[in-house]
């Protein structure tokens, strides 16, 4: 098909979408309606080499070269799950209790470097600070 926009005339094919008729339709305003899905969705395919922070686009389906499957990771037993849930909890209100101090001697406007104290040394938790200071089990909505 030619036309011509604003003095240039240029050669316009549309692309061609095969649909096939649904089965969910009805009558809105007296005139019968349905919907229309598509047999083969379109590929598009983009015109330059786009990245996005580092990462390139690709066509659907292509395979980018030098990228293993992944690995399922070994199955864990119970205790070992509960070791580490354990563990990340004890490192997340060590993490608390670092920050909450060093918010304390920055507020006081004390000049003492707060990484010198007994708890940051000796990976210790205090004893009533998992008790006051962990995050609430229950649903807070």
């Amino acid at each position: 098909m030619k036309l011509t926009y604003r003095g240039v005339s240029y050669e316009y094919d549309p692309i061609v979408v095969e649909t096939t008729t649904g089965e969910v339709g009805g009558k809105y305003r007296s005139r019968d309606w349905r919907f229309r899905n598509l047999k083969k969705p379109p590929i598009l395919v983009p015109r330059a080499n786009l990245t996005y922070r580092g990462v390139t686009y690709n066509k659907p389906d292509t395979a980018i070269p030098g990228t293993a499957a992944p690995q399922a990771a070994p199955a864990l037993s119970m205790a070992d799950k509960a070791r580490t849930l354990m563990a990340d909890r004890t490192q997340a209100v060590k993490k608390r209790q670092q920050s909450l101090l060093s918010r304390a001697v920055e507020e006081i406007g004390a000049t003492d470097d707060v990484s010198k104290h007994w708890t940051h040394i000796q990976g210790q938790i205090q004893p009533t600070f998992r008790d006051n200071y962990d995050r609430f089990g229950g649903a807070v909505s």
